[in-house]
């Protein structure tokens, strides 16, 4: 008999994720130029990108507004039935229930609620598969579009990371809404969580939420695309530097996940990561989450680079009075 407190596999992966700009046409070039993201479609005031080995027809919807930050964030289910379970288990909940929307390009009709910090999260089953044109197909049968070598050219969608006020409230709500697993956290001093990662399936993680120190709230901390090596990270650095992107830290190695990261600010200011994990799979099918202490945290980063004081409170939007780096 299965275990009624573990995770039941209903969610496949994380989709997609909307991110709001206030700069659209620069954030655009960014993401397209620059990052290397293709462009599926544009209308509505939205593009919709996807990296060249994403499936689905976005995984990243860029969206022009009056502010930054997070539209909603899109997990693709494992079958209807999945959908239809998670669906009961929202509504049996005590989070705020939107309902059922519309689909766009990239997906059919998807059903909507939100955290207890206001972000959007959506899960969806019907979905719009990439279809490569035959200027944009490989030459092998099994990948989604041509490797393109258009600037930093990431592989696909790999996590998000949200702020929260309460990072143990946040993962109440993954528990209840989502049903994935927690794969590592951070224990601090006070007895608040710093931070907690979660994944659906053998990923070490899709989804972060961190402890809110800037006084905001709903905000975005980052979103991250997968490279394939860590010298196309060392290479993107260079490609960001000769652009005028702002590089917030790295590249270097993170203690908790150990992925290989770069982190810079796209024009509108949201922050936009590259990471590489490597083979790091969780295949355990018993896995105990892993805790990190503050007195781990303060050691640093894997090789010692010190976490700088940005990370902590930058996200987007921005709180009044905060300085945007891609404003100067």
């Amino acid at each position: 008999m299965s275990d009624p407190t573990m995770p039941t596999a209903d969610l496949a992966h994380l989709g997609h994720v909307e991110v709001f700009t206030d700069r659209y046409d620069e954030s655009l070039d960014f993401f397209t130029r620059v990052y290397g993201l293709k462009v599926s479609a544009e209308e509505g005031g939205s593009a919709y990108l996807r990296a060249w080995e994403d499936y689905e027809f976005c995984s990243l919807k860029l969206t022009r507004s009056d502010t930054t930050g997070i539209g909603h964030i899109g997990y693709r289910v494992a079958s209807p039935e999945a959908l239809e379970r998670r669906v009961a288990a929202i509504e049996a909940s005590d989070f705020k229930v939107l309902g059922w929307v519309d689909g766009d390009p990239s997906h059919g009709r998807a059903f909507q609620f939100e955290d207890p910090f206001g972000h959007v999260f959506e899960l969806y089953w019907d979905t719009v598969k990439y279809q490569a044109p035959p200027e944009d197909a490989s030459a092998l049968k099994n990948l989604s579009s041509r490797y393109h070598a258009q600037g930093v050219s990431p592989r696909r969608i790999d996590h998000v990371n949200l702020l929260g006020e309460d990072v143990r409230e946040f993962k109440r709500f993954v528990d209840t809404c989502l049903g994935i697993r927690c794969t590592e956290y951070i224990q601090l001093d006070n007895g608040r969580m710093g931070g907690c990662w979660f994944s659906c399936n053998n990923k070490t993680y899709d989804l972060v939420c961190s402890e809110e120190r800037g006084g905001g709230m709903g905000r975005l901390h980052h979103v991250t695309y997968a490279t394939d090596t860590r010298e196309d990270i060392l290479r993107a650095a260079d490609i960001y530097l000769e652009n005028g992107v702002y590089i917030e830290t790295g590249p270097h190695k993170h203690a908790i996940q150990g992925s290989f990261f770069l982190y810079a600010w796209e024009p509108a200011g949201n922050r936009i990561e590259l990471a590489n994990a490597g083979a790091r799979l969780i295949l355990d099918p018993t896995w105990e989450p892993v805790v990190w202490t503050e007195a781990d945290r303060a050691k640093g980063q894997a090789w010692g680079l010190k976490t700088i004081s940005t990370f902590h409170t930058h996200g987007t939007p921005p709180i009044e009075g905060a300085t945007n780096k891609a404003e100067e």
